[in-house]
């Protein structure tokens, strides 16, 4: 976990401020995870004890995965990365112009895929479950999450599936209405890409 956080901050990915995250909530810390994934080399390194517990528990019959599948945007390159280490096709969700988490470009399902939803961060896990809201309706079935950031609270929605974090990190957030950064007046910055 610690090469994983060294990871983080040498490519500048483990931000502190003040940020509104993509689940609406607030936080300290951001963790751009791009700025990580933009290096093949830091990508592969991040996700190499990942793949190799998924890879474990494939072999041990625990786990079953045909496709990886990453929601847009924070999950394309993360699932990208973990299934060419799996020597799996990877595709990935997006959302439409309403705002739609859909699956386009061509992408294609069987019924009784298992997939394997891979995010840069998770902090409610709310785009996973749209993940695979989608994926479920051309009859896929999820087997697992992978990430490279779990900051999931104590609070957090419960993923229905086993997760395989790079690292996991205790991060605060707050609701908007009780984060205690606007109260010191605090103005806040969103770096992520969802329009909330």
């Amino acid at each position: 976990m610690d090469k994983i956080i060294e990871l983080l901050r040498e490519s500048g990915a483990l931000l502190e401020g003040h940020f509104l995250l993509s689940s609406a909530r607030h936080s300290d810390k951001y963790f751009q995870c791009a700025k990580l994934l933009q290096h093949p080399k830091k990508a592969e390194k991040a996700f190499e004890n990942v793949t190799a517990s998924i890879k474990n528990d494939i072999n041990n019959g625990k786990l079953k995965i045909d496709v990886v599948a990453g929601p847009a945007m924070g999950g394309i390159i993360a699932s990208y990365e973990i299934a060419r280490q799996l020597d799996l096709p990877s595709i990935f969700t997006e959302r439409d112009e309403n705002g739609k988490m859909t699956l386009r470009r061509g992408f294609e399902l069987k019924k009784g895929d298992n997939v394997l939803i891979v995010e840069d961060v998770v902090t409610t896990g709310k785009s996973s479950l749209e993940c695979a809201a989608v994926l479920e309706t051309f009859g896929a079935v999820v087997s697992a999450l992978a990430c490279v950031v779990d900051r999931r609270t104590d609070e957090a929605n419960d993923i229905p599936w086993p997760v395989y974090p790079a690292v996991k990190i205790k991060a605060v957030s707050w609701e908007a209405s009780v984060c205690e950064l606007c109260k010191q007046g605090i103005p806040f910055i969103k770096p992520g890409s969802r329009k909330i």
